[in-house]
Order: C-alpha cells, then sequence, then structure tokens
C-alpha cells in the first residue's frame, strides 16, 4: 500500500509518519509538506533514510501539482493532516486558513477522485480534524459524533467547512472517507506557539508565562503517540462514511495544568517548589476564547476497541523530559535555524514534481 501523509513534517504528522513506517515496513509512506514555519524535517531524522519513505515538498492549495503528484504516485490512500491550526494566527491572518484548510482540502478530494477514477475498492481518503468545531461547552456534557457544529474563531470555521467538504465529496461523488475530530494533542516534536511546549521553553530560559484570562478555560488533552495509533486503527478499521471523536479523557483546567508543569519543571530542573509558578502572568482573554472542550470517544472505544494508552501527568511527565533532553531541537525551532534543514538535507535529492 502506498500513503500519502499531508504535512507530516508536522507535530502530529510526523508521529503519524514514524507510526506507519515502523508498524507497517511493506507500505511506503509518501510526506507532502510546504515546510511552513511548522514544518520541521529534523522532526523525522531517525526515519528519513528507510527506502520505504519519501518526502516531497509542495502546497495543497497548488491544484495542478496535485494532480501531477497523484498520476505519478497513484497514492491508494491519503491521510491529510496539513493545515494552519493556531488560533491566534487564524485572527490574525484569517484568509491564510480559508485558503490552506479549505481550498487545500478540496484540491485534495479532487485530485483523489480522478487518480480513483470511481474505482474505490481498497482506497481511502481520511481527513484529520479537530474538535474546535463543535464550538464551546458548558461545565457539563461532551461532544460526541451527533454534536451540532458551532465554531467560533477562523480556524475551528475553516476546519468545520472542510469536514463539510469531505462528507460532501463522499456522498455526491461516492469517495471512500473518513474524519476523525480530535482533542488538544502533546507530546515530542511539537511546534513551542503551543501552550505546553512554549511554557517549558519558558520556564528554561525563565520568562513569563502569560495565561488568558482567569485561566479557567479546560481543555481536553492527548498523548501525540496514543493519537498516531488512533489514525491507524480508523484508517485501516473505520466504515467509509463515518466520523470518529478521539478523546485523551483528561479534562484540565489551563492554570491547572500549567502549576503542574511548573512543579515538575521546578522538579526536573532542581528550583526552589514554586519558582516557576511565579513566573504567570494573567493576559486579557483570546476573542472568541471557547470556555470547555471534553470529547466523547466511546465510539472510537466500541466500535474498534481504541482507548488512550496512558495517563496525562505520565505523558507529561515523559514530555518534559522529551525537550529537556533535546534543548538543541527546542533552540533551534525557537531560533529559526531548523529551517536549514531542509536545504542541507533534501534540496538536491526531493522529488521534483
Amino acid at each position: 500500500m502506498h500513503i500519502l501523509v499531508t504535512g507530516g513534517a508536522g507535530f502530529i504528522g510526523s508521529h503519524v509518519v514514524r507510526h506507519f513506517l515502523r508498524t507497517y515496513p511493506d507500505y511506503t509512506v509518501t510526506n507532502l509538506d510546504s515546510l511552513t514555519y511548522a514544518g520541521n524535517l529534523a522532526n523525522l531524522r531517525d526515519v528519513e533514510h528507510r527506502p520505504n519513505y519519501r518526502f516531497v515538498k509542495g502546497d495543497i492549495t497548488d491544484a495542478l501539482f496535485l494532480e501531477r503528484l497523484f498520476e505519478e504516485f497513484r497514492f491508494d490512500g491519503v491521510i491529510h493532516l496539513a493545515a494552519e491550526s493556531h488560533v491566534d494566527r487564524s485572527i490574525a491572518s484569517p484568509v491564510e486558513f480559508v485558503m490552506t484548510n479549505v481550498l487545500g482540502t478540496v484540491n485534495l478530494l479532487n485530485a483523489a477522485r480522478r487518480c480513483w477514477a470511481g474505482s474505490f475498492e481498497g482506497k481511502r481518503f481520511y481527513h484529520i480534524s479537530t474538535d474546535e468545531v463543535y464550538g464551546s461547552l458548558g461545565s457539563e456534557g461532551m461532544f460526541t459524533e451527533e454534536t451540532a457544529y458551532d465554531p467560533h474563531s477562523p480556524y475551528s470555521a475553516s476546519k468545520a467547512s472542510s469536514d463539510h467538504f469531505v462528507r460532501a465529496w463522499h456522498d455526491t461523488y461516492g469517495l471512500p472517507i473518513v474524519i476523525s475530530n480530535c482533542s488538544n494533542n502533546y507530546g515530542s516534536y511539537q511546534f513551542p506557539e503551543k501552550l505546553i511546549p512554549l511554557f517549558i521553553n519558558n520556564i528554561r530560559m525563565k520568562k513569563p508565562l502569560p495565561v488568558y484570562g482567569k485561566g479557567e478555560n479546560v481543555r481536553d488533552w492527548l498523548w501525540v503517540v496514543d493519537h498516531a495509533s488512533a489514525i491507524d486503527a480508523i484508517f485501516h478499521e473505520g466504515v467509509d462514511g463515518e466520523t470518529y471523536n478521539i478523546g485523551g479523557h483528561n479534562e484540565w483546567k489551563n492554570i491547572d495544568l500549567i502549576l503542574l508543569l511548573c512543579r515538575i519543571m521546578d522538579e526536573k530542573l532542581a528550583r526552589e517548589p514554586g519558582e516557576s509558578a511565579a513566573l504567570i502572568t494573567y493576559v486579557t482573554d483570546r476573542a472568541g476564547h471557547d470556555l470547555r472542550y471534553a470529547i466523547d470517544s466511546s465510539k472510537l472505544q466500541r466500535e474498534l476497541g481504541w482507548e488512550p494508552s496512558i495517563r496525562f501527568e505520565e505523558g507529561l511527565e515523559k514530555t518534559v523530559a522529551w525537550y529537556l533532553g533535546n534543548q538543541e531541537w527546542l533552540d533551534q525551532v525557537t531560533s529559526g535555524d531548523y529551517r536549514d534543514y531542509y536545504e542541507k538535507m533534501y534540496a538536491a535529492s526531493s522529488s521534483g514534481v
């Protein structure tokens, strides 16, 4: 089987590429990434020389490029992770999110449909989405696959739109699709604009820890390695046309998570108790900031037998240990030096499609 993973140089994408290469050595995995700021090929140093792995630099907003790519490699499956994903950036530059998340997804759907030309046996288009499409919860309840969409930010609106297009291509053209909506991921190789790696780095550098509002927003957290295993289960065993919610059963108020992270960092860095927490500063809340997300992933557990493998406290300990043990990676990302990696390692050898 030949699988196309879009956004495979990003945080979640790199874990998915690694998981499939290690779990299915008879598969060929092509990683398509445009290497925007969040794409980092250094995330895949440990698997980049495998004979069944290929990297292609390209942009999913380029429909003609995608047509040629599918014609050349005749993919059997698509795992679509490429997306602009940072809410604050979407508020500042919403059109970029529409172009990548909506138009880019439609371009991929068209390329897959034309390549497979109605012969869908053994084919699958898997679209990775977010729990943010469902909007905000109060203190009770959880998002299920039947929850009505209610996006509140340009990012979540763009992802909601892309979800609808994927379902429309299934209903209109018969394209074999599955969709998953996942809660917040954490773990190694996450770009340090996101809460956990940002705060790990700020604590390490003794910089302020900016907390929106009072820090009372609640999120469900999923270890990225568990997300990759869920994607595997859905890609291989999911039912065409179905949606699956993926959650970690780990609801945390932001401020409680941050205080836990501060305690772990104080221990790891041999600092005085409370030293890291003293860096917390409260800032004006973000516009359209949803209060609470909570995912009910019982359908995934019931139908496909998947469940998280790790408790949040243990996963956070592992995550902190990884970042502190890979400070060179963190320094290169925060400085921008990681951008040189593609030029050094791939410019002469990557596909010219």
